[in-house]
């Protein structure tokens, strides 16, 4: 049964990763008396943040990429009614209702994100946060400036925790939370968890954050949203194994409004072979990728790779069992450094012949070697050049390979077996720029605010290196709006 003597506090933070902890910490530096519950135990805390390595679609500390707010306005949603786009234009306060919880990334919240980025940075630095150079697994350069987190993910998770701790936020670990509570206004005012410890609990405050995450380690939730090749994916890192998806539910359970593309996912190409952090194989443009029955099925190399990797990802997912095969001839070890565009711990396997490699792999190697003969004989003469777009594409080939069209002809012959990841889901709850959540009658929800996956913001492709900046701008905002407004309530 509820536990009635559970303690209250001001806010309750739901989720331990960016989101989190800087909601967490924002809020308590308001004056409010903050818990964060998390699911994990204290060792393995910080959901997917813990794991990344932390990338920043900025070109410096004080400025976000030139194409910022572009990308996003490029993918904010489908089709948008003529007359609810042109609302946007006025002021948020006279939008109409179904504007407001239109399932599409607002214009203001994306220009709130890219204005405050650069002070949401600077605030982590006040805090020990560290910035500094980042590697890439691509040689080619990258299609947008990087900034990030020096130490990735883990440091910022480790600095922020010490931090909230010394000044007096309390955390809840081995606690789950599940459904909402609300007072007889409707006002959310709590959340019911559940504890390894302690049983089921009744955590009351006046403001509850959510940043618990997406839906990524729920399999029944992405087949339900995603589709039946939900079923051959998995996340990128443990910490989305704990992402399950209850904090996007429990609010639509009480009529919070939907954004995001929960149809879709940010999408990495992954050896399955391997058990490591972000296992990515990036590879494939200088060689081909064949499916099970030894066809290539797509352009593996049409750009900059790290503007084209999601979407490649997501076609492999589509393959009979969402799989396909990474093959490379010997040639690929005269590439300086080609093993930084892979960070599987697993080899290659390697073989004499492509009929072997299908044979040790489970793809078709006489398939694969009549595929590979057909390219071989649409490469073109020229320059081949890893460090830029060559420009050396294949003639009457179909699909096209648009840049490095190599011969694969000097055996040994090298191959990784590829699937997608789901590293983040797309799908979850509309805020606006106050990150309150939204209702389906385009009004703030009362108490509940959102904050890093669990907001919707993504629609088609993901604008890369924004996921983590999204948790800490919208995580922090959350903090300060409902520990301030949750300060000034208590101190009536």
């Amino acid at each position: 049964m509820e536990n009635s003597g559970a303690p209250e506090f001001d806010v309750v933070v739901v989720g331990c990763g960016v989101a989190g902890l800087t909601a967490a910490v924002a809020a308590a530096e308001a004056g409010a008396r903050v818990a964060v519950l998390e699911r994990s135990t204290y060792d393995e805390r910080g959901g997917n943040t813990r794991y990344t390595t932390a990338a920043i679609r900025m070109q410096s500390d004080d400025a976000v990429s030139a194409d910022f707010e572009s990308v996003f306005l490029d993918n904010c949603g489908y089709h948008v009614q003529p007359d609810f786009a042109a609302a946007t234009v006025l002021d948020y306060a006279n939008w109409p209702p179904l504007v407001r919880a239109a399932p599409f990334t607002d214009p203001e919240l994306i220009s709130f994100f890219a204005d405050s980025a650069p002070k949401t940075i600077a605030w982590l630095k006040t805090h020990g946060v560290k910035f500094g150079g980042i590697g890439f697994y691509g040689l080619t350069p990258r299609a947008s400036p990087r900034i990030a987190i020096s130490g990735g993910g883990l440091h910022l998770i480790e600095v922020m925790t010490a931090h909230a701790q010394k000044i007096g936020v309390k955390f809840f670990f081995e606690t789950t939370a599940q459904e909402l509570i609300q007072s007889a206004r409707g006002d959310v005012c709590g959340v019911r968890a559940i504890s390894q410890s302690g049983g089921l609990l009744a955590y009351r405050a006046a403001a509850v954050i959510l940043a618990c995450g997406g839906f990524e380690g729920n399999p029944e939730m992405v087949v339900r949203y995603i589709g039946a090749k939900g079923r051959y994916l998995r996340p990128v890192a443990h910490g989305g194994y704990y992402n399950k998806g209850e904090g996007i539910a429990m609010a639509l359970k009480i009529g919070a409004a939907p954004a995001g593309d929960f149809a879709e996912y940010h999408a990495q190409p992954i050896d399955p072979r391997s058990g490591a952090t972000e296992p990515i194989v990036m590879a494939y443009p200088y060689g081909i990728l064949v499916n099970e029955s030894g066809r290539r099925f797509l352009d593996e190399a049409p750009g900059p790779i790290d503007a084209s990797y999601e979407e490649t990802a997501r076609t492999i997912a589509d393959q009979k069992h969402g799989i396909a095969f990474c093959i490379l001839d010997d040639k690929i070890n005269a590439i300086e450094n080609w093993r930084r565009c892979v960070r599987s711990d697993q080899p290659p396997e390697s073989a004499p012949d492509v009929r072997s490699l299908g044979k040790e792999l489970g793809f078709d190697g006489a398939a694969a070697q009549r595929t590979i003969d057909e390219y071989n004989r649409a490469c073109p003469a020229g320059n081949f050049n890893p460090r830029t777009l060559d420009g050396l594409a294949t003639a009457g080939l179909t699909p096209v390979k648009s840049n490095y069209a190599v011969p694969l002809d000097k055996p040994p012959y090298h191959a990784y077996p590829v699937i997608s990841s789901n590293t983040f889901t797309f799908g979850g709850l509309k805020v606006n720029v106050n990150a309150q959540v939204v209702t389906n009658d385009g009004d703030a929800l009362t108490g509940l605010y959102a904050a890093g996956e669990t907001v919707g913001l993504y629609y088609g492709k993901y604008p890369g290196a924004t996921s983590v900046l999204r948790g800490a701008v919208f995580g922090r905002r959350a903090g300060e709006h409902a520990g301030t407004g949750a300060v000034a309530a208590r101190t009536r």
